[in-house]
This record gives C-alpha cells, sequence and structure tokens, in this order.
C-alpha cells in the first residue's frame, strides 16, 4: 500500500502489505478457474465440443464471484488494511534476488478483478449464441478463458515480473483470437501485425524491467516505491518513458497505434474483448500503478500527457470516416483510452478519473461491440453501415441497448460517461489547459463520430442488399446486451459522494485541495455545448439528407486522410519498416559479400595448400629417402655458410 505527502508525492509506504486470509485466501482460484478452463478445451480436444463452451462460461462466472466476495470483504476492513498479499511459490531466486509468484490484491486490482470476470463472463455468454455455428467453437473459447487469465495474472501480480508474464499471456492471447480465422489472409495478416507492433512496446517494458533491477534490486511494487526517493531524476524518467512505450503498445497510443483497427479482423466477441475488458485496459493499468514512479518523474508525466491527447484526437478524426462500424467503433476505443492516459498524466489530480473512465468505458463499449455484432448477425456479417438503416424497428432490442452505450459515450447527462469523461475534461482544463482544449475538442468530434454511427446503422431509411433480411438476435445475444446497457446508464453511482476518488487514495494519493477559476458547472455546460455541437453538424450531415449506399470517391484531403487512418501504416513504413529493411538487406550483403567469401575462400585456399602437400605423400620408401637426402645436404650447406 502507498502513502502520499500532503504535496501529493508518493512517499514511503508506512505499512506492509497483510498475508491472504479468509476469503482473500482464495484470490489465486480467480486466476486458476479460467486457466483451469484453457487448459481442458486445449486437451480435452473433440471430447469437449458438446459442452465445452459451457464450462468456459461458467468458470469466469465463479472468478466474478469471488471478486465480489473480495470486493465486499475490502470493504469491510479499515483503510489502511485494503492491501493484502497471497505468496504462491518462489518463481526465481538467483543470488540475492527472489522473485515470488505473488498476488496482490488492493483496491485498485480489485476493481480490474471485477470489470476482467464481469464484462468478461457477459461476452462468454454473448459468445454461445454468436459462434454457434463455428467449427472451432470450443477453440475460440479456450482462447477466451485464457485472455481472461493472462489478464488477472497483470492486474493481480505483486511485481513487475509477474505482471510481465501476464502481459506476454495478453500479447498470445490477442493473436490467437485477432486470427482466429486464420483462413481470412486478412485476419492472419492482423494477428501478425498485432503481434509485431506489441513487441515493440514489450521492449520497452523489458528494458523498463532491467533498469529496475540495475536500480533497485527487486521487481517488487511496495519496495520500488519505498526506494524510488533514492533513484535519480534521470533514472526515473527514463523508467517512466520505457514503461509509457510498454503501455503505448498494449493501449494503442501513437505511435504504436496502428494495429487496433486491423484487429477488427477477429470475431466480434474478440473485439468487445479486447477493446471493453482486456488488452487495451493494460498500458493504463501499468501508468496508474506505478504512480510512485511517474510521480518522481514531471519530463515523463508531460510526455504521458502529449501522447494521450495526441492519440484523444487521432481515434476521434478516424472513427469520423470509417464506414465499416467495428473500425468506427475501434477509432472512437483509440482516442477513449487517450482519455484515460491523459488523466493519468495528470499526476494525482487524475489517476482516479483515469480508472473510473476505464471502468466507465467497459460497460458501454463491451455493450456497442456486441450490438454491432448483433447487427451483423441480422445483416449477413455485413459491416458497411452503408448498407444498413432503419435498423430500429427490425432489431428493436439491440436498438435501444447499443442508443445507452451511445448516449453514455457521448456525455449526456447522468450517463456513465458524462461522469467520468467530463471530470477528465475538467481536471485537464485546470492542470493544463492546452490538453484541455484538445480533450474537449476530442468530446465535441466523440458527438459527431457516434452521432453519425447511430443515424447510419438505426435511423433514416433503409439500404439493405437484395436478401438481406434484417431480424433481432437470440436472447443469449440479447441478454448480455440488456445487462451493459444498464450499466452504461448507471455506471456513474461510482462517483456518488466521491467513492471511487477515496477508494483509490490509498494507492494512487489524495489530490490535494485546489480551487477552480470558475464553477464546476461552467466546465459541464460548456463540455455539453460542445458536444451537442458535434452532434448537430453530424445530423445535418446524415439526419437531414440521405446517405448514400456507396462512399464518395470526390472527398476532401481530411476525409481521404482519415479514411486511411491518418496514415499510420504509411508513416510507420517511412520511418520504421523501410529503413530497416534497408539495414537487413546491407547486413544480408555483407554477410554473402564479406563474411562468407572470408570463410569460403579461406577454405578454399587451404584446401588447395592440402592438395599440393598431398602430393608429396607418395608411399614410396625410395622418395622419402631421396627427400631425408636433399634435407642433410641443406642442412650441411647451410651449417657452411654460416661458418664460413
Amino acid at each position: 500500500m502507498h502513502y502520499f505527502t500532503a504535496d501529493g508525492h508518493a512517499a514511503v509506504p508506512v505499512l506492509d502489505p497483510s498475508a491472504a486470509d479468509g476469503v482473500t485466501a482464495l484470490l489465486w482460484l480467480v486466476v486458476a478457474l479460467p486457466l483451469l478452463g484453457a487448459v481442458v478445451l486445449l486437451l480435452g480436444g473433440r471430447r469437449t465440443d458438446a459442452w465445452g463452451h459451457w464450462l468456459a462460461t461458467a468458470l469466469p462466472m465463479g472468478s466474478f464471484v469471488l471478486s465480489v466476495l473480495m470486493l465486499v470483504d475490502l470493504m469491510g476492513r479499515d483503510e489502511a488494511e485494503r492491501s493484502v498479499t497471497q505468496h504462491l511459490w518462489t518463481w526465481l531466486s538467483v543470488g540475492d534476488l527472489d522473485v515470488g509468484l505473488d498476488l496482490l490484491l488492493d483496491p485498485l486490482s480489485v476493481l480490474f478483478l471485477l470489470l476482467i470476470t464481469g464484462v468478461g463472463s457477459l461476452i462468454h455468454v454473448y459468445s454461445i449464441g454468436y459462434m454457434s455455428h463455428d467449427p472451432r467453437r470450443r477453440r475460440f473459447f479456450a482462447y477466451l478463458n485464457l485472455f481472461v487469465a493472462a489478464m488477472l495474472t497483470l492486474v493481480l501480480s505483486e511485481n513487475y515480473l509477474g505482471l510481465f508474464l501476464g502481459w506476454e499471456g495478453v500479447g498470445l492471447a490477442s493473436y490467437l483470437l485477432i486470427g482466429f480465422w486464420q483462413h481470412k489472409p486478412s485476419a492472419a495478416a492482423a494477428a501478425k501485425k498485432a503481434f509485431v507492433i506489441n513487441r515493440v512496446g514489450d521492449m520497452g517494458l523489458a528494458l523498463a524491467l532491467g533498469l529496475m533491477f540495475v536500480t533497485f534490486g527487486t521487481f517488487s511494487f511496495t519496495e520500488v516505491s519505498a526506494l524510488a526517493s533514492g533513484a535519480s531524476s534521470t533514472v526515473l524518467t527514463a523508467l517512466g518513458l520505457l514503461l509509457l512505450l510498454g503501455a503505448a503498445g498494449k493501449s494503442a497510443q501513437v505511435p504504436l497505434q496502428a494495429w487496433l483497427l486491423d484487429a477488427m479482423e477477429g470475431p466480434t466477441p474478440v473485439s468487445a474483448l479486447i477493446h471493453a475488458a482486456t488488452m487495451v485496459t493494460a498500458g493504463v493499468y501499468l501508468v496508474v500503478r506505478s504512480n510512485f514512479i511517474f510521480e518522481r518523474a514531471p519530463h515523463a508525466q508531460t510526455v504521458v500527457v502529449v501522447v494521450a491527447t495526441v492519440t484523444v484526437l487521432w481515434g476521434a478524426v478516424i472513427g469520423c470516416a470509417k464506414d465499416d462500424i467495428k473500425k468506427a467503433l475501434a477509432g472512437s476505443t483509440m482516442s477513449q483510452i487517450g482519455y484515460m492516459m491523459l488523466a493519468a498524466g495528470l499526476g494525482v489530480y487524475g489517476y482516479a478519473f483515469a480508472i473510473f473512465h476505464l471502468i466507465t468505458h467497459g460497460f458501454f463499449k463491451a455493450n456497442m461491440f456486441l450490438g454491432a455484432g448483433s447487427v451483423m448477425h441480422g445483416m449477413d456479417d455485413d459491416v458497411n453501415m452503408r448498407h444498413y438503416g432503419a435498423l430500429r424497428k427490425a432489431m428493436p432490442v439491440t436498438f435501444l441497448t447499443f442508443a445507452m452505450g451511445y448516449l453514455a459515450i457521448i456525455g449526456f447527462p447522468l450517463f456513465s460517461g458524462f461522469w467520468s469523461k467530463d471530470k477528465i475534461i475538467e481536471t485537464a482544463l485546470v492542470e493544463n489547459p492546452v490538453a484541455g482544449v484538445c480533450a474537449l475538442v476530442g468530446a465535441g468530434v466523440t458527438g459527431f463520430y457516434m452521432t453519425r454511427l447511430m443515424l447510419m446503422t438505426f435511423l433514416g431509411k433503409q439500404r439493405w442488399r437484395d436478401g438481406v433480411h434484417p431480424h433481432e438476435s437470440p436472447s443469449v445475444m440479447t441478454g448480455p446486451l440488456v445487462v451493459l446497457a444498464a450499466l452504461s446508464a448507471l455506471g456513474g453511482v461510482l462517483y456518488l459522494g466521491g467513492w471511487i476518488v477515496d477508494w483509490l487514495a490509498p494507492v494512487v494519493g489524495e489530490a490535494p485541495e485546489h480551487e477552480l477559476p470558475v464553477p464546476a458547472i461552467v466546465y459541464t455546460l460548456v463540455t455539453l455545448v460542445v458536444v451537442a455541437v458535434g452532434v448537430a453538424v453530424a445530423w445535418a450531415m446524415f439526419g437531414r439528407r440521405e446517405v448514400p449506399d456507396t462512399a464518395p470517391e470526390k472527398v476532401s484531403p481530411f476525409t481521404t486522410a482519415a479514411r486511411h487512418d491518418l496514415y499510420g501504416d504509411a508513416i510507420n513504413d517511412s520511418l520504421v519498416v523501410g529503413p530497416g529493411r534497408g539495414v537487413t538487406r546491407g547486413l544480408v550483403a555483407l554477410d554473402e559479400k564479406v563474411v562468407d567469401p572470408t570463410f569460403t575462400d579461406g577454405a578454399s585456399v587451404m584446401g588447395g595448400v592440402g592438395q599440393v602437400i598431398k602430393r608429396l605423400q607418395t608411399g614410396y620408401v625410395r622418395s622419402y629417402a631421396l627427400s631425408v637426402l636433399a634435407g642433410a645436404v641443406l642442412l650441411l650447406a647451410a651449417l657452411l655458410v654460416v661458418n664460413l
């Protein structure tokens, strides 16, 4: 547990976490249950086809029940006792370094447990219907369980090395799920792209671990927090930047964002799991968990704010021009994660709001991704919104539940996003006005692209293709939508009485009091006006006008850039792939023209020498006697010359 000084900087912990007992002694079981499901389904093979999906769904539900019980247990403790660890076994012991496979349950990790297992379980239930006709359904559910288990390992680990284990597990699971339909070249390429780009970020995290070990001699959160005050600002800044690089990869922040939209090639439940409850939230967790490093590295914090601000606008702009419903939502995810990272970069003033928005985003984004899957289910897997329109009557449950997510993400009053995102904008405007204005603009753009999506999909005139007959999804798919819609509408209750801020204070610090230059209601009203402008512009462009069923070819350069993801791939090709290919070709040429000839030609010379020497070995005694005589004559002649 970490306590903070009055100025908001992390101080040496005054209390070590206590050992798990009671219900917290079952902490290991939260991870073990979904991991067991993955093992049983993968090793059991076809014998588990008939019931494997039911087992895979029940096990995360069991983890969710345990997580709820642990939240209740922590809430019943004094604030100073809301941090417990569980030692499973010693994982690594080298010299003075002992790294245990230890778990940490505290106010931060328990919220992630509830999000991962709760939303993850709903996605599993939805998948029972969505993947019902897939011949490899059992394998799909095994990968889902593996994904959940890896993410739980990441957020429950008591040290950075254990976090890295879960981090890599999440990377593996995402690769398997994004490329699940590997018979599609686009899916296989998307999985490869996500895997490779994330390895770049992972190198940052791996280097951070190495620097951490050299500096502190430990990977434990508690111990690093206690020792951080003795490290130089240069080391702490380097640590912060390396951790940010890792976070940017997992959370699709600029410049490592290019994989996220391609990841939509995976089945829709995968998109919901990645974007709402697991992978993209990992980077936010890493930055918030490492608050004791970033609080002492203001330059690294500034870089976090810059990266996040750029990403907020980058993702929002991309979402404006996408006709693929899933890719429009993916651009939205990039932008919303940017809001979370922005809050985390604002330090002790924003950590709690970063987690608050992460949770509410998990609700409404899972709702909308699964809603998009429901639309695709009724539209013969067509993802082009220009082929939709007027689906509100054909799919009323999907429409109403999706509308709850829409109202939440644009920040409609009293819906969950209104409380979480608006607090980030307010905090940013006070602490960093430039970033705050950009976040405010991002809110207006969010209102535009999300209204565009709603109008093109559910309202207006029908633009369905011949032979397509939209219909509502089965209850096994709409049931999770109803639950997530309710959470999207009511998620703001976490802020009642400042609960989530007080709850996280022992981990992330309590923000000092500061006076707002204007009343808080002014920030709220300004944000609502900006969002309303975005909604009005979308209505004028797509509500009052007929939407063509094919995208116009003649568009502004701005729209062209947005359609091409702001040329993220082209930038990567120019700055990384092209130079990297050039270096590789140079090394190959060096190997072929210098290294190889050095050894192959040397071997040829020695072979020639051997051939010459071989001719001297005739096997005739008279030849050897003649050689001895010749040698003796030469030796005598040499002695005579020397003596003269």
